[in-house]
């Protein structure tokens, strides 16, 4: 069997790689830094728009007041790419913002990573939740508030 030569790459990024994860880490940062995302209002909103979408999972992250990492998979074989799934969520969580004169919300770009290994990962993540301690938010990781797990993100290489 011949399959059609093709001109293009395929648009599908962050593919699988054999059965191998595919975990991203992503950085979201407010418009201008502006310091809006670390309260009880916010939070909820974000994890709502997050929970309610089928295209990619969030597992673990950190919701800073003026940035939010994260790490994301792919729900379904068949997905949109990261970026366009990371600015269809800014936008629903814009939607429904509680404060009209922090808008706009969201920097327009997003900075996301594909993890290589289970390493990456693991180091990220300590990196991750440890972030309101470099800040001097809290004096503990686990006293932030702001932070927690959608969906359990296994890594596998296999």
């Amino acid at each position: 069997m011949t399959f059609p030569k093709r001109n293009v790459p395929s648009k599908r990024s962050n593919q699988a790689i054999g059965n191998r994860s595919n975990i991203v880490f992503v950085t979201v940062c407010t418009k201008n830094r502006q310091k809006v995302l670390a309260n009880d209002s916010a939070h909820s909103a974000i994890k709502t728009v997050w929970s309610n979408q089928s295209e990619w999972m969030v597992g673990c992250y950190v919701i800073m007041p003026d940035h939010i990492h994260l790490f994301c998979a792919p729900a379904k074989l068949e997905h949109c790419s990261v970026r366009d799934w990371i600015s269809y969520w800014k936008s629903l969580v814009s939607k429904f913002w509680a404060n009209e004169t922090e808008k706009p919300v969201w920097q327009r770009a997003a900075w996301d990573r594909q993890l290589r290994s289970g390493e990456s990962y693991a180091e990220k993540w300590h990196y991750v939740r440890h972030n309101p301690v470099r800040h001097q938010l809290v004096s503990d990781a686990k006293r932030w508030p702001y932070q927690g797990e959608l969906n359990p993100l296994q890594w596998h290489d296999k």
